[in-house]
């Protein structure tokens, strides 16, 4: 057995001895020919998916200049058509002044946990903090958010850390209920959708409910005071005949709405939409409410209609719970709202000579007052966002009224000595504007909306006005231990205070107003009234689950998308 396998492998490997090939030279010339034939249908194979490749890859090149000569097109005309722009290679001006704004945040945020760390609010002057929130820890869930974004995660974790172990809603102590929903409530929600923790929408809940009593008045409407400890509620002695303020009155919708839907408990949107359903039921032609109305009977009363203090957000949010809800068809009601209330503004434009500012006008009975709020001056945002719901004609003529506001809006600061706005502005005929209260407190409504026009348009103008305006504040407001605001903004007087929505929404709206619009995306988040991002759900009519899926996606320590 053993030679016959030897004898059967000799036999196999002769035919891989060059000298049996030499021995018979047809058999090598056979060999040779195979070997050739192989090689070349090898090599043109080889060849053939090289050229495929390249062929795919000029298609795919070809494909993406389309899409980008079809998204300029969409975007040509008189230069004011909306449109979302594709992010395109970052200018490295963007990319410094974003770093500049990400340094003042860690300026601020540093100072306040050096001086204040758990209070309210810093008082930078004298370095130390106030609990101006009846200790509710302001600044620090104001904050959560815009630290998330701008990527500063050891900050965020020290500070997530003591919302776990150290916030505590349980204090008997009568607080603003629209104050506390804006910055706490909202601040935790969007906290927990940016983050998907789940001890931010814990905390979300526990406050909630313990403003849920507020709203158990005759007709929903709430009251706007309301003890966190035992659950009593009243509004503020000051308010005309113990009226509910319809902006405090009117701006909880998208922050109860946004926590039944990721709570799955169907409480806190009912108590919010009872609200505007009761207000909707004599709802007048032209969209505008005094910013006084009964909580007994839902009358309004004799009072001022303004887009200003006491009124502004209230339209707002007609239309931002509308965006909120995916435009969908259980939301038409907020948008059918906000479109009257803009019919209404229209009526209150008017122009300053010599120069032709454009600004809205108060309105008490018949007698119209030209006075304008910088709070005001959130409206070019919310006209430049809601623009787009309407026809092209109509569209038009709101984005345009959007941009002449924010360039009186922008003069608000460039008409004073410290190139930062007063609080309110009067006009008089042949001599434009003059400021009123002459304050500043660090507000952030102008650069809001140079934010959402940039986003909307494209416009690099509004980043070179918020440039100019964030240079103002670095100049009169920074100081060795914070930010603080001017008692005066012709003399420079400084104040004692760094507000918390200063970190919240000014520093914020500037950040983005530098970044891509892939960062926070207007088609998949809104901002409540203190810029505060919530995800977009579409709404439908049962809310006994949760209907958000949280995703996260980082850009160079920014969230995206």
């Amino acid at each position: 057995m053993a030679r016959s396998r030897s004898i059967s492998g000799s036999g196999v490997w002769k035919y891989l001895n060059p000298a049996y090939y030499l021995r018979r030279p047809r058999r090598l010339a056979l060999l040779f020919f195979l070997f050739v034939s192989v090689s070349m249908v090898v090599w043109d194979r080889m060849n053939l998916a090289r050229e495929h490749e390249v062929e795919v890859i000029k298609l795919t090149e070809e494909v993406l200049r389309l899409e980008q000569m079809l998204e300029e097109l969409r975007g040509v005309g008189d230069g004011k058509t909306l449109m979302t722009h594709k992010d395109v290679p970052e200018d490295p001006v963007d990319i410094e002044r974003r770093q500049k704004v990400k340094e003042a945040m860690i300026h601020a945020w540093s100072s306040y946990e050096k001086y204040a760390w758990g209070k309210d609010e810093l008082q930078p002057r004298t370095k130390d903090g106030t609990d101006s929130f009846g200790g509710l820890g302001a600044t620090m869930i104001d904050s959560l958010d815009t630290l998330y974004i701008m990527g500063l995660d050891e900050q965020f974790q020290k500070a997530r850390e003591w919302v776990a172990t150290s916030l505590d809603f349980d204090k008997d102590y009568d607080a603003s209920m629209f104050e506390t929903t804006i910055r706490v409530v909202g601040g935790l929600l969007s906290t927990y959708d940016l983050s998907g923790d789940k001890i931010f929408l814990e905390k979300a809940k526990d406050i909630a409910d313990r403003l849920l009593p507020a709203w158990n008045t005759p007709t929903g409407i709430p009251y706007n005071i309301i003890n966190l400890r035992s659950g009593s509620a009243h509004n503020p002695s000051w308010a005309a005949g113990g009226d509910s303020i319809l902006a405090d009155s009117g701006t909880e919708q998208l922050e109860f709405i946004a926590l039944s839907q990721r709570t799955g408990d169907p409480k806190y949107q009912q108590k919010v939409e009872k609200v505007i359903t009761e207000l909707n039921k004599n709802f007048p032609a032209d969209g505008l409410l005094p910013i006084y109305i009964n909580p007994d009977n839902a009358n309004p009363s004799y009072s001022t209609i303004t887009f200003g203090a006491m009124g502004d957000s209230f339209y707002e949010y007609l239309l931002k719970v509308w965006v909120q809800g995916n435009k969908t068809s259980e939301v038409k009601l907020y948008r059918e709202m906000w479109e009257k209330s803009m019919k209404g503004l229209l009526s209150l434009i008017k122009k300053s000579t010599p120069s032709s500012f454009t600004y809205i006008q108060e309105k008490n009975g018949n007698s119209y007052n030209d006075k304008m709020d910088e709070l005001a001056c959130f409206a070019p945002g919310m006209l430049a966002l809601g623009a787009s719901g309407y026809g092209p004609d109509e569209e038009k003529k709101f984005l345009t009224l959007a941009e002449e506001l924010a360039w009186t809006c922008y003069n608000f600061y460039q008409s004073t000595p410290t190139k930062l706005a007063g609080e309110n502005y009067y006009f008089s005929a042949g001599q434009d504007m003059s400021v009123g209260t002459s304050w500043n407190i660090l507000r952030p409504e102008t650069v809001e909306s140079l934010f959402y026009l940039w986003r909307l348009t494209g416009n690099k103008t509004y980043q070179e006005w918020g440039w100019n305006i964030f240079q103002a504040f670095e100049k009169n407001s920074r100081i060795e231990s914070g930010y603080v605001g001017l008692k005066d903004v012709n003399t420079g007087a400084k104040d004692n205070k760094m507000q918390s929505f200063f970190l919240a929404e000014t520093l914020k709206y500037l950040y983005l107003l530098f970044s891509p619009s892939s960062v926070i995306s207007l088609d998949e988040w809104v901002f409540n009234t203190e810029a505060h991002p919530l995800k977009i759900v579409a709404r439908n009519n049962d809310q006994r689950k949760p209907t958000i899926t949280l995703r996260q996606r980082r850009f160079g320590g920014e969230i995206k998308g």
